[in-house]
């Protein structure tokens, strides 16, 4: 990705971050089973030294600060300005002491060779400038057999908590083509190619898992409407260009799709997420 490109992601997360810290209760409910799948598969315990690439709103680090207690610790990073801001504030009210921040990019790690235990990544792979160069990273600052393990959304058609609303835009809103290899959330959907990935940066011993869970939390359509056109950039860009009328529209036509997936003020959509994970050669 050209530094042109990746100025534009970037600053499409720095918009969204305010979002994101707006409906942390929500989204740390919604994607607990990411968060919990990517840290058993890491096998995150007592006193390990953990490195969160791309940490977004906080998670999974708030959450992995706890699992590994006083004596281990937390290294939470991200190039955004606005999201290391609104997770590092987070930490604080919450008085945990055992995390630090880093603004930086995942393929440019600010840490010696061999610094920790475990390097994680969740749903911020697909966003990586260059993915190659990250993963090498990542494995250049693990110590030997230590493990590298990223959670990425699987295939679009498996994931209706997006398709439902992105969808119905695309019916009524023209979007561009967009390059398979281009910054988006199911950039490495298809099975295999993160995988491939890892073991073109040298990590040995690569597996990948599919991970089908359910995204619930008791809110209405209207709530999950708010919080989905809230958190992409890419849907408030299109919004910003419709008439009161056309997106009265475009709602209608999403509350019709996603009707099945409300019940009695709850929410439940089926979804599925793809775990690829390695460790360093201990060569």
């Amino acid at each position: 990705m050209n530094p042109e490109e990746q100025n534009k992601v970037l600053q499409a997360w720095q918009t969204s971050a305010p979002y994101w810290d707006k409906h942390r209760a929500l989204i740390t409910q919604m994607f607990a089973p990411i968060t919990t799948g990517l840290i058993e598969e890491a096998q995150i315990g007592v006193g390990h030294n953990v490195l969160d690439i791309g940490g977004g709103s906080g998670e999974p680090s708030l959450t992995i600060s706890c699992i590994v207690g006083p004596t281990g610790s937390v290294m939470y990073t991200d190039p955004v300005a606005g999201m290391v801001e609104t997770a590092q504030a987070e930490a604080a009210s919450r008085g945990l002491t055992n995390i630090e921040f880093r603004k930086c990019s995942a393929d440019a790690l600010p840490f010696p060779d061999s610094t920790f235990d475990v390097v994680v990544s969740r749903l911020s792979a697909m966003f990586f400038g260059d993915p190659v160069t990250a993963v090498r990273e990542a494995l250049r600052v693990i110590v030997k057999s230590g493990y590298v393990s990223f959670i990425v959304w699987g295939p679009e058609e498996a994931n209706p908590f997006f398709t439902s609303v992105n969808d119905v835009f695309d019916r009524f809103v023209e979007s561009s083509t967009e390059d398979p290899d281009a910054p988006d959330a199911f950039r490495f959907a298809a099975p295999g190619k993160l995988a491939a990935i890892l073991k073109n940066a040298g990590a040995e011993n690569v597996i990948e898992r599919q991970l089908n869970f359910q995204i619930e939390a008791a809110m209405s359509f209207e709530q999950f409407w708010q919080l989905r056109t809230e958190m992409s950039e890419s849907l408030r860009e299109k919004m910003a260009g419709l008439r009161p009328a056309q997106l009265l529209t475009i709602k209608q036509a999403a509350a019709d799709a996603a009707q099945r997936y409300f019940v009695s003020g709850k929410m439940n959509f089926p979804a599925e997420a793809l775990i690829v994970s390695g460790r360093k050669s201990a060569a």
